[in-house]
């Protein structure tokens, strides 16, 4: 970003003046990042419960409480019936959503399956891994991945087997990786090497067409996600508490800085086409204004200091999930700061049992995209338990809510 104050000096009334404004600027942030006072109807609304939440799911690890099957990763296809999930395994799982499901919507008993039993299939990976994406304009067939050891790759889960490895962040692990939603299709993956890399996967290797390094210490990329609605940004969020956004075809400097989380930023997910979210290890997450980098909200209440503990949106309820480490899931409405559905992991065994386990946390959650009144949400926790649920709207509150 071009910063013109080292280029003229203006004089000293128009400096004063622009401080004056500065520092009215500042007042303006400072009030935003408080919770708005709320009207006595905003209160009457936000009392009411507009969602039921129902646990229909568990799947178990075979191995759990072992850090040796944490869930880093739970990505749905663009139809939304398969599900994958990837991470400390160094396996992709692949499910039909179906089978997860209850029929007739019956959440009177709690439906408790196995890892071994639940998926369709496995594909054992060389390397844990830490992202997961399905690649546009394949039909749902192929799979990308990052992974700890720094390579991209992408599996034709027809056939089961790789068929793309990039290996240009010098061994230093991949965080995410994500692709453009225009075509020719255009990949993109942050790493711990401090760089986000454009990428075509039609050429071999992946030819290379853009490398930008955000962070001027070379912080870590964590977060990487192209603009969903087809516009031509590319957002990343990195270890120096910032998130940035580039126009794709003018990669030099970001077009926009979003400069507001106290620690590293690890995830950033776009929730409209013109706002986006971030959630960082402050133990927060915020609603971004696109057009001019603006913090329109704050949510808290789960806590999440040193851990990946996942971030979802679900564009069509206006709602947002993240994992917590204190092994909950927290959903959050878009217009309130504060969850309204809170529900703690308890650990497991295959028969339902509570184990003598110690307690996780919640590290990868991930909304079905379909529906406006139902929805479906998954989370994955530490120790590789998959819980399943499913919300509805209350039909007294579908009319009166707007988004």
């Amino acid at each position: 970003m071009k910063n013109f104050s080292t280029r003229f000096h203006l004089p000293l009334e128009q400096q004063e003046a622009q401080n004056q404004e500065r520092k009215d600027t500042e007042k303006r942030n400072t009030e935003e990042d408080k919770p708005a006072a709320e009207t006595k109807e905003q209160e009457e609304e936000r009392a009411k419960s507009e969602w039921d939440f129902n646990l229909c799911t568990i799947v178990s690890s075979d191995a759990t409480g072992a850090a040796s099957d944490t869930l880093g990763v739970i990505e749905f296809d663009p139809s939304d019936s398969i599900m994958a999930t990837g991470g400390i395994a160094r396996k992709i799982r692949v499910y039909n959503i179906k089978s997860l499901l209850p029929e007739d919507n019956n959440f009177q008993d709690v439906n408790l399956l196995e890892h071994s039993s639940a998926f369709d299939y496995c594909i054992c990976t060389p390397a844990k891994l830490s992202s997961l994406r399905w690649k546009p304009g394949t039909s749902g067939r192929v799979l990308g991945s990052g992974d700890y050891d720094g390579v991209v790759m992408e599996y034709d889960l027809e056939r089961r087997v790789p068929i793309f490895e990039r290996d240009e962040h010098g061994g230093r692990r991949v965080w995410s990786v994500d692709y453009s939603q225009w075509d020719p299709v255009v990949g993109a993956s942050g790493s711990d090497d401090g760089t986000m890399q454009m990428w075509d996967p039609r050429c071999d290797g992946g030819k290379c067409m853009a490398k930008v390094q955000p962070s001027v210490s070379r912080s870590s990329v964590c977060c990487v996600e192209f603009h969903p609605f087809g516009g031509a940004l590319v957002a990343v969020g990195c270890a120096d508490k910032k998130a940035y956004a580039y126009d794709v075809r003018n990669m030099v400097d970001p077009v926009l800085v979003f400069d507001g989380h106290r620690k590293t930023v690890t995830y950033i997910r776009f929730m409209d086409e013109s706002t986006l979210v971030s959630a960082g290890t402050d133990g927060c997450l915020k609603l971004w204004n696109i057009n001019d980098s603006r913090i329109i909200r704050n949510y808290k209440g789960h806590v999440n200091s040193r851990s990946f503990v996942g971030l979802s949106v679900w564009k069509n309820g206006g709602l947002l999930c993240c994992g917590s480490e204190t092994n909950q899931v927290f959903v959050y409405d878009k217009r309130w700061g504060e969850p309204i559905w809170v529900h703690g992991f308890k650990p497991v065994g295959a028969d339902g049992a509570e184990s003598g386990s110690e307690r996780g946390f919640v590290s990868s959650v991930c909304w079905r995209q379909v529906g406006k009144e139902q929805c479906t949400l998954v989370a994955g926790g530490s120790d590789g338990v998959l819980q399943v649920f499913m919300g509805e709207r209350k039909a007294s509150s579908s009319s009166s809510s707007a988004y």
